[in-house]
């Protein structure tokens, strides 16, 4: 299945949080945080949105950064991904 986003949506999959630290402290799953960075999966066209121009600066591939509870998740063919407006996104990751 695939998905296409609506006006200024963005759908992202989450990246897979480091799962031991830079000293090699390995982390177990209630010690990770969730993850911050994901990956651009689908944009879409942009438009109209609340009565402005709404032009995508995002792209699929880009790695992103979000906050933290931002979104909404929705679970497709046993793979989790988050919906959110482009404005929600804090940054692009370089």
């Amino acid at each position: 299945m695939t998905m296409k986003p609506l006006a200024d949506r963005v759908v992202i999959k989450m990246v897979e949080a480091e799962e031991t630290t830079k000293s090699g402290i390995i982390l177990t799953g209630s010690a990770k945080e969730k993850p911050q960075v994901a990956e651009v999966v689908a944009v879409g066209p942009g438009g109209v949105v609340d009565g402005k121009e709404v032009t995508m600066e995002l792209k699929v591939g880009d790695k992103v950064l979000i906050s933290k509870y931002a979104g909404t998740e929705v679970k497709i063919d046993g793979v989790e991904y988050t919906i959110l407006r482009q404005s929600d996104v804090l940054a692009i990751v370089e």
